[in-house]
């Protein structure tokens, strides 16, 4: 981080600190807070089962970056030297296997999407994997070509030339696809910092979303926004207002790399518009992202947006008929198989979920109850479902019968997913009449001419690395260990800082291994749950319960200072 950290190792109303007295009471357990949506998810779901993530992120990112891929599907990976905004070479990635719109002599080779290739740099460096040193290539440094310099947007978008302006674009049109691309590119800078010439591309984006807050001015009802003339723009569309939470996300992002306060309050304004919304304007991938901003300003600038409204906005979904109708978080039961927890349509068909964006609320809200502790046992609760369920995007983890192209379901080696799953096909297949759930992809129907295969998609597959960050297990089946400070991006994060959810009836002991002695404090309940552990540590979850324990060094006291609990005088996360 380049910004000096004054601190805070804020939880909520908590904030973590060594040495002083021992044997202090630090107040009642904080209080749950409810989802109502989070609620009718099953405790624990009856075909649970829970892949191993981190090694699933790294075979994808093993074969879809192999310029010699030999299997079936051929190389997914190519080389554009177009030299598009940024003199150097880029790559592109294909969207789905076998998309006849991509390659390297489609398009000229230059049709290719960030939304794609930043996710998957983002999955593979948060697994470990060094993005900027591969294979003789510095695929991070590659990725600054989407920032859009030639059409005076100066942010990076989805494509680095488009249909927007004769000498570049992006996409332009669609307000989502304009603003995530950034928020995955402040991410990657993190993970991969001090690459040459991102810091004046984050510094550009921060201006340009700096612009476009202040002429917006609190009204976000657009269908997109140009950041080349700084002016809204109405299509057939319908508006995207939690573009806001993306801008929020973005400049408080910008705020805690460069510390200028202008980030900060303008941030806090995006927040401001997303609220004075009436109703959930749900759209695709931005609200999840504005839900974080605000329960960590809430923690760290004193902030009271109103949190709960907001999740409830993200899990209900969007009612309006003027909106994205019925986008939210699915619960319930297709067929034989426990879908809650995955993001989609909650309506059409009777539900549709995405693996994509099943998987990206888990960047934001995971770290988020760090900074809002009283939402522990439901985001905990949700991530169990959610993470169970993601695998049924796979050919090679749902039955054969419940997928639209079974006899394809090897040629990728299960490394790419279907993009959907449908609770029921509506593509006319005979053989899927009545057939719940159908894992399923669009590739077929976004060009006449686009094969079978495109309905594996490497788009919907490649931030498949945050899982893997994120999720592992323990040695009770179903209770989840959730690394909060994995996507805790641009946060001083000292200690590490796990949520845990007990879906049992009765309390469950959890084994704990750690490289040096240790001491566990549980910031749910207030209190150390184990001191002086390392190999053989346990600590106990109690029936029906989340806690989020902060691994400390053994020794450790904590102090109290106010409302606030202090360690070692040095604060977690860093705020001005």
């Amino acid at each position: 981080m380049s910004m000096n950290a004054k601190g805070i190792l804020m939880t909520g109303a908590l904030f973590l600190c060594v040495s002083c007295t021992s044997n202090i009471d630090f107040g009642a357990p904080v209080e749950q807070v409810a989802i109502n949506r989070v609620d009718s998810m099953p405790d624990i779901p009856a075909t649970y089962q829970m892949l191993d993530w981190k090694k699933k992120a790294r075979d994808f990112d093993k074969f879809v970056f192999d310029w010699k891929n030999t299997s079936k599907v051929g190389p997914l990976i190519w080389l554009d030297s177009a030299c598009r905004n940024v003199d150097q070479p880029t790559f592109g990635l294909y969207t789905a296997v076998k998309d006849i719109r991509q390659g390297k002599n489609a398009n000229n080779g230059e049709f290719h999407e960030s939304l794609n290739s930043l996710a998957a740099i983002l999955g593979a460096g948060l697994v470990g994997i060094d993005k900027t040193n591969q294979d003789g290539y510095n695929y991070v440094k590659m990725e600054q070509n989407y920032f859009n310099s030639d059409t005076g947007w100066n942010i990076v978008m989805n494509n680095t030339t488009s249909s927007v302006g004769s000498k570049g674009g992006g996409y332009g049109r669609d307000w989502w696809y304009d603003v995530l691309p950034n928020a995955l590119y402040y991410a990657v800078c993190d993970v991969f910092p001090d690459v040459d010439g991102a810091e004046a591309i984050q510094r550009s984006i921060a201006e340009q979303f700096t612009k476009a807050d202040s002429v917006l001015n609190g009204n976000y009802d657009y269908s997109y926004f140009d950041y080349g003339k700084m002016q809204g723009g109405i299509n057939h569309i319908p508006f995207q207002q939690d573009a806001a939470g993306g801008h929020a996300y973005v400049l408080l992002c910008a705020y805690r790399k460069f510390g200028d306060v202008r980030y900060l309050k303008h941030s806090k304004s995006a927040i401001e518009a997303l609220l004075s919304q009436k109703e959930s304007r749900f759209y695709e991938a931005l609200l999840p992202l504005g839900v974080y901003a605000a329960a960590y300003l809430n923690a760290t600038e004193g902030t009271n947006y109103d949190v709960e409204k907001l999740l409830n906005w993200v899990f209900d979904g969007c009612k309006s008929p003027t909106g994205r109708m019925g986008w939210g978080i699915i619960v319930g039961k297709w067929g034989d198989y426990d879908v809650s927890g995955l993001q989609g349509s909650i309506t059409d068909g009777g539900g549709y979920a995405f693996l994509m964006n099943s998987i990206k609320p888990a960047w934001p809200f995971v770290p988020m109850v760090k900074y809002q502790p009283q939402y522990a046992k439901a985001i905990g609760k949700w991530m169990l479902n959610n993470a169970s369920a993601c695998r049924l995007f796979y050919p090679g983890n749902i039955d054969e019968k419940h997928q639209w192209a079974p006899e394809l379901k090897d040629i990728t080696n299960n490394n790419i997913a279907y993009e959907g799953l449908r609770k029921f096909d509506d593509y006319g297949k005979e053989s899927l009449k009545g057939v719940s759930p159908v894992a399923i992809g669009d590739g077929p129907k976004w060009i006449d001419g686009n094969p079978t295969e495109s309905m594996f998609s490497v788009y919907s597959s490649s931030p498949v690395g945050i899982l893997g960050a994120i999720v592992d297990t323990t040695n009770v089946r179903g209770i989840l260990k959730l690394n909060c400070n994995a996507t805790d991006f641009y946060a001083s994060r000292p200690y590490p800082v796990y949520l845990y959810y007990n879906p049992y009836d009765i309390d469950k002991h959890i084994n704990y291994r750690a490289k040096q002695a240790v001491d566990l404090f549980d910031i749910v309940s207030k209190k150390y749950v184990a001191k002086g552990i390392s190999k053989d540590g346990v600590f106990t979850i109690p029936a029906k319960e989340a806690c989020i324990i902060v691994e400390l060094p053994a020794g450790t006291e904590l102090s109290l200072e106010g409302n606030h609990i202090l360690a070692n005088k040095q604060y977690i996360i860093s705020y001005k």
